[in-house]
Order: structure tokens, then sequence, then C-alpha cells
């Protein structure tokens, strides 16, 4: 999809012709011309293998340079150079481990796309009614008395392990500790090894990782639920909560407009699997060559569900937004590139200018933790339409939910 302000290029998906709006006057090519993260998709609970076609950045750019012709006075212009973190993950045939799993109505929970609409609103509804009985002072719920949780941390987290450790208290459980130097997947043991053992000394587990590939072995030999509390490919559970909040103070989800500024990230695929899946108008404007991996806005658009753009303009994909979102533009394990990234996001702070492009309306959000000063500043943060500390609670509320449905509760 490549053009410039006032073209349309038409995507046909199986399902309905897509029409995606371009609103940057940059040069965008997308699918990024920068080297790609071929990750496994499990879209409706069965795993995808990558594409047949090539990923690499040659054969993007091939067929960018054919589309390109379409257009008048639109060149491809090389792409910006970033280190994009990879989990270098592959598909993997369904295990034993699975199959029980699911006899014993017990799910995993890695990636939105792998529940259908329905699922993902119960699940939500459920999140409103425990965070109500929970807020009500209610101590007599306890639907996890007796149950113990694993919680794998290969890279810290205060918001992912209070959320989920005081969440999983309150349901009655009772949560362990894992971190960098307790388990070590993959290097002091092998990640099959760890799920089978954590398998038969807990009735979940959590895991916050770096490779993606991880959360799927781990998913993959465990024979207990597996909730995926962060990889460097999605983010599922920020999301489920950003979708609880947008519930409580828009009054619904569907029909939206949610703009993402920043990078191209975890927390971007993660929404674009809610857009598979939920019909809303999805933006995320970011720099060139920090756009979302394509494999996964492909998906997306493919799914027929909700509007999504890609542009290089966050003053234009601002315009009209029920919420504007960002994260921090250095990631955990980016922290080398900072300086750099701050030179290329300069013009995708959240500031108060854009806020009023937004409109009256927009509320603001952010996964947080965040650098103030740097994608967003401290005005924008603190004012009253900004809505990331009731963002921040409602994870364990989400969460909560998540875990009663994984666990068949």
């Amino acid at each position: 999809m490549f053009g410039n302000i006032g073209r349309e290029s038409h995507y046909n998906s199986p399902h309905s012709t897509i029409s995606i709006c371009i609103l940057s006057q940059f040069t965008l090519t997308y699918p990024p011309t920068h080297s790609l993260r071929a990750y496994p998709l499990e879209i409706n609970g069965g795993v995808s293998s990558p594409d047949s076609a090539s990923l690499s950045s040659t054969s993007w750019r091939s067929r960018a340079a054919q589309n390109l012709h379409r257009f008048s006075g639109v060149s491809i212009a090389a792409p910006a150079i970033r280190r994009r973190v990879s989990c270098q993950a592959v598909s993997s045939a369904p295990s034993s481990s699975v199959d029980a799993k699911a006899k014993a109505g017990l799910k995993d929970f890695l990636h939105i796309s792998d529940f259908d609409k329905d699922t993902i609103l119960k699940i939500l509804d459920r999140a409103k009614e425990v965070k109500e009985l929970i807020k009500s002072g209610e101590r007599t719920y306890l639907p996890c008395k007796g149950k113990t949780m694993a919680m794998i941390f290969a890279k810290p987290s205060m918001r992912t392990r209070v959320s989920f450790e005081t969440g999983f208290y309150l349901l009655g459980g009772h949560a362990l500790y894992l971190g960098p130097d307790d388990i070590q997947m993959g290097k002091r043991e092998e990640t099959r090894d760890v799920a089978r053992v954590l398998s038969r000394y807990n009735d979940i587990i959590m895991a916050r990782v770096f490779a993606h590939q991880d959360i799927l072995d781990l998913a993959k030999y465990a024979t207990v639920p597996v909730i995926n509390g962060l990889t460097d490919y999605n983010h599922p559970c920020q999301i489920m909560a950003d979708a609880l909040t947008m519930i409580e103070h828009i009054g619904r989800l569907e029909g939206t407009k949610v703009v993402y500024v920043g990078d191209g990230n975890n927390i971007v695929h993660s929404w674009l699997m809610l857009a598979s899946v939920i019909p809303f108008h999805f933006v995320c404007a970011c720099p060139r060559g920090f756009e979302p991996d394509a494999r996964t806005a492909k998906k997306a658009i493919r799914a027929g569900v909700s509007k999504i753009e890609i542009t290089n303009d966050p003053k234009e994909a601002v315009k009209g937004a029920d919420v504007v979102y960002t994260d921090v533009w250095a990631s955990m394990g980016q922290k080398e590139e900072a300086e750099y990234r701050r030179k290329v996001f300069q013009g995708f702070q959240v500031d108060e200018e854009l806020m009023e492009l937004a409109g009256p309306k927009a509320y603001f959000m952010h996964c947080l933790p965040a650098e103030r000063g740097v994608e967003v500043t401290d005005g924008v943060i603190e004012a009253p339409n900004s809505i990331v500390f009731p963002q921040a609670e409602n994870r364990m509320h989400a969460q909560n939910a998540i875990m009663l449905h994984a666990l068949g509760l």
C-alpha cells in the first residue's frame, strides 16, 4: 500500500474489499522494507507457518517498486536503519499437552487473535464483574483458592508482577515469583523441561519473556494454562486492559478510533490482533522504517473486520481520535538505540498541540512506564483526559478475568 494524501489503495481480502487511505505526505513503504521478523501467528487456535513467499527486504523492495509505478511522484526511499528484536520463532505441531489442556477445559492466552469476538467480550465483561466485587471489599469470592501460579520473569516489571500477584491473591490463589536468577529458559535448562516441571507444581503459568518462541514452547509442553505476560512480539494482557479502560470511559470499544503514535512495537501488534477480532478504526503513526511487522498488519487487514491505517503523519492521524496512545520509543533491550531513536522520532511526541488536534473528546493512554518529556509531555500525562492510571489498574482486573477463563472457572 503506497501513496500520498488523497490516494487510496484497495486490498481484496477473502471476505471484503478494504480501502486503506494513506495519510502521510512522506514516502510510505508498507509492508516496510527493512528486514522482517517471521513470527508464527495463531489465528483461532491454529499455528500458521510463515508465508511461502520470501519475507526478505529485497523481495518487499521489488514488490514496492512494482506497486509504486502506479502513482506519480512517488519514489522508493532507503529505509531507516534500525535493529529489530527477533525471536526467530518457528511453527510447531500441536502437542499432546495442548490437546490434554483443551479436553480439560483449560486454555492458553498467547495472542488475542486466538479467540473470537464473543470470547473476548465475555472476558471483558467478566473483568468488569470481578472488578466490582473487589472494589466493593468483597473477599468471599475465592475461585482460585488452593491454586498456585508460577510467574516467570526473564525481564523485570513492576506492573506485571504486582498486578498478577495481587490479582491472583485476591482470587484466593498463591503466586510464585521466578526471576532471571531463578530460571533461565533455554540457557540453564531447556524450556520444554521447565514447562513440564512447573506444570507438576502449579495450576497455571504466566511468563514475561524476550523471545516469542519461549512462550510458544512453554504452551506446547506445559500441561497447565500458559498466559503471555509479554514478549518482544506482543502484549495481549496490556491490550485487554486497554480495551476494558476504553469501555469504562467511552462506553464502547466497537466503532471507536484508536491512534497509536510512536514505534510499531509489540503493543501495536496486539492492537492489530484485537482489530482482527473486534471492529474499530486503528491507526498507527510511526516514523519511516519503524512500522509494525508487515505480516501481522497484513493478517489484520485480511480479517476484514476493522479499518486499519499505517501512516508517517501523526498530526493528520490523530484528527477525530477517541484515544491517542503512545509507548516508550526505546523498549527494554533497545536502550543502546535511545539517542538515535530520539532524533528519528522527533515530531512524534504526544504533546498538548497534538492532543488539541485530536479534539476535545480524545483520551490519552500509555501502557507505562513513561519517559516524561520524551514520547509524552508532563502536561499531557497529567491532564484531566489522561486515563493512564485507571488503565494501569485495569491490568489487574483484565488479567484476573483472563486467568479465570484460562482455568475454566
